[in-house]
C-alpha cells in the first residue's frame, strides 16, 4: 500500500497506564483487559487519510518501567510524535508526567508534536485527576491534550489522526526538513515530489527502521 508520508510515533508514560491497550485500540480496533508487561518495545502501524492524502503511521509503543528507559530513549530520535499517557485513576502516573516529558524533550527533535492522553476516561468514578488539572499541564507545555479510553474506543481514534494532523500542518508550513529522515517522516510515493525527493541517499539509512 502506497502512502504519501510515512510518520513515526512513540507512546510513552508510566507502567500500566493502557500504552499498549491504546494502541491496540488504534491499530486492531479491540480491547485487550489482561496485557502482558511490554517488554522493551513494541510495533503496529496503520493507513489513516489526512487531507485526502494516505498517510502511514508506524508507532511504537514502550516499557513504561524504569529499567527500559534508556531502551525506550533510543526510540525517542527519529520520532514525529509522541503520545504521552496517563491513568485518570492513579495520581502517581500524572505526576510523573514532567519527568517523561523532559526525557522526551531531551532525546526527541524539538519540533517533535506531543499529545498528552489521559487513559481510562471510562473510569470516572474512580477519576484522581480531573480533566482541567490534563489540560492545564498540557497548556502549560504546549501538548495537545485528550481524554481517552482504549476500552470503550473513545477519542482513541482521534488522538492518533490529531497527532497526524499536526504534523502534517507543520510538514505544509515548512517546519520540517522532510529530506531528513531524522524528523521521524518519510516521503512515501503519494508524497511531494521536491527537489530531493528522498533520493540524496536518506531512503538508504531509512531502510532499516522497519525491520
Amino acid at each position: 500500500m502506497s502512502y504519501a508520508y510515512l510518520f513515526k510515533y512513540i507512546i510513552i508514560g508510566d507502567t500500566g497506564v493502557g500504552k499498549s491497550c491504546l494502541l491496540l485500540q488504534f491499530t486492531d480496533k479491540r480491547f485487550q483487559p489482561v496485557h502482558d508487561l511490554t517488554i522493551g518495545v513494541e510495533f503496529g502501524a496503520r493507513m489513516i487519510t489526512i487531507d485526502n492524502k494516505p498517510i502511514k503511521l508506524q508507532i511504537w509503543d514502550t516499557a513504561g518501567q524504569e529499567s527500559f528507559r534508556s531502551i525506550t530513549r533510543s526510540y525517542y530520535r527519529g520520532a514525529a510524535g509522541a503520545l504521552l499517557v496517563y491513568d485518570i485513576t492513579r495520581r502517581e502516573t500524572f505526576n510523573h508526567l514532567a519527568s517523561w516529558l523532559e526525557d522526551a524533550r531531551q532525546h526527541a527533535n524539538a519540533n517533535m508534536t506531543i499529545m498528552l492522553i489521559g487513559n481510562k476516561c471510562d473510569l470516572a468514578h474512580r477519576r484522581a485527576v480531573t480533566t482541567e488539572e490534563g489540560e492545564q499541564f498540557a497548556k502549560d507545555h504546549g501538548l495537545i491534550f485528550m481524554e481517552a479510553s482504549a476500552k470503550t474506543a473513545q477519542n482513541v481514534e482521534e488522538a492518533f489522526i490529531k497527532t497526524a494532523a499536526t504534523i502534517y500542518k507543520k510538514i505544509q508550513d515548512g517546519v520540517f526538513d522532510v529530506s531528513n529522515e531524522s524528523y521521524g517522516i518519510k516521503v512515501g510515493y503519494g508524497g511531494i515530489p521536491g527537489p530531493s525527493g528522498g533520493r540524496d541517499g536518506s531512503s538508504s539509512q531509512g531502510g532499516g527502521c522497519c525491520n
